[in-house]
C-alpha cells in the first residue's frame, strides 16, 4: 500500500500547520492500528498550548518517524529536550511536545487509539465548533 502525500486526508489544515491522516495504515502483532501521517509546519509553530488539558498537558502517543525537512525541539515530561533536523529518523515516546524552529515536514507512524484522542483535542482547540 501508498499513497502520495496530496491523497493522505487532511484532518488539520490552518494556517501554518497541515496534519494529513491516514489512520488504518497497518497494525501491529498485538493488533493495534497503526496511522501514517504527515505533517507540514511552519516556523515559530509550538504545540504546548493546543497540548493543554490532555495528561500532563503533552502529547501521549509515541510516535516513530522521519524529519524530511526543517528542524524541530522535542520536549519531554521528563525535562530533557532534544533537537531533530532534516535527514533524521526518530522515536518520540509519550510525554512530549514539539516546536518547530525551521518549516519542516514530518512523516509519523502512531498507533491510532492513543494519536486519535490528540488528533482530536488540536483539531477542537484549532478549528471552531461546527466547522
Amino acid at each position: 500500500m501508498h499513497l502520495p502525500k496530496h491523497q493522505i486526508p487532511a484532518r488539520i489544515d490552518v494556517p501554518g500547520a497541515v496534519a494529513r491522516q491516514l489512520p488504518d495504515f497497518g497494525s501491529t502483532t498485538a493488533d493495534e492500528t497503526i496511522g501514517a501521517e504527515y505533517f507540514s509546519l511552519a516556523a515559530g509553530t509550538d504545540i504546548a498550548p493546543l497540548l493543554v488539558g490532555l495528561e500532563g498537558d503533552l502529547c501521549q502517543a509515541p510516535h516513530w518517524g522521519y524529519l524530511i525537512s526543517g528542524e524541530v525541539a522535542v520536549s519531554y515530561a521528563d525535562g530533557s529536550a532534544e533537537q531533530i533536523s532534516g535527514g533524521d529518523v526518530f522515536f518520540w515516546p509519550a510525554g512530549h511536545s514539539v516546536a518547530v524552529h525551521e518549516d519542516a515536514e514530518i512523516v509519523l507512524f502512531s498507533p491510532q487509539v492513543a494519536h486519535g484522542q490528540v488528533i482530536d483535542h488540536l483539531h477542537a482547540q484549532l478549528v471552531p465548533a461546527g466547522s
